[in-house]
């Protein structure tokens, strides 16, 4: 049972594999969380915009990204889409469902951002003479983003935790899928997995960090 004999020595030699697919890993993560932050704002926009169907629609995917798993989401985007005549890369794919998880995530993290501004600076604005949309962007909108700074920083962590699902798809680029890749040829699953998941670990660490000194130094007042 425990004569298993380590060979460390061929998970080290594919470091630099791994660490490119961890480049991609990233890449896919930043990518996803840009175009997830975008649609968080459009569907916040569309909750507070007061229009039934704008707000029905939000709500919807706001309920199915928190509520359905992200490997369906993923799947769909991959192999649902495709029984529409919409074939996605898995690369694609990938992107996709994680960034449309992200705006659901964030899109929540901006509501209760919301409420934790006072009315008070909303009447402040269009007591200046401030638009609407003026008021949202120049008051409430600085202050949202700073309530949900942290929230969207373990959002970050979660997305690139999620690129790991890229396998399921055929994604082979990432460091999940550079990792499988490697363990097929050599059957050093717990070598490589290993050292996958401190590299997982190392890139979650940073990204932690360096939100903390990013908050403290914009959020300082």
């Amino acid at each position: 049972m425990f004569n298993y004999t380590f060979h460390w020595n061929q998970a080290l030699k594919a470091l630099p594999q791994l660490l490119d697919g961890a480049v991609v890993t990233l890449q896919i993560a930043i990518l996803s969380m840009v175009i997830g932050l975008t649609f968080a704002i459009v569907l916040t926009l569309f909750r507070l915009s007061g229009n039934r169907i704008l707000g029905a629609f939000a709500s919807v995917w706001v309920e199915i990204a928190r509520n359905t798993p992200a490997l369906f989401q993923i799947y769909m985007a991959h192999f649902g889409l495709g029984n529409f005549g919409i074939h996605l890369s898995p690369y694609t794919a990938l992107l996709v469902g994680i960034a449309f998880n992200n705006a659901g995530y964030l899109a929540e993290n901006f509501r209760g951002a919301l409420k934790a501004i006072p009315d008070t600076q909303t009447r402040s604005g269009r007591s200046l003479g401030m638009t609407s949309m003026q008021t949202f962007r120049l008051i409430i909108l600085p202050q949202m983003l700073r309530v949900a700074f942290l929230p969207a920083t373990n959002q970050m962590v979660w997305a690139i935790l999620m690129t790991s699902l890229g396998v399921t798809v055929g994604m082979n680029t990432d460091l999940a899928g550079v990792t499988q890749a490697l363990n097929a040829r050599s059957f050093r699953t717990f070598e490589f997995f290993a050292l996958a998941a401190v590299i997982y670990y190392v890139i979650a660490k940073i990204v932690t960090l360096a939100a903390r000194l990013l908050a403290a130094r914009l959020f300082r007042y």
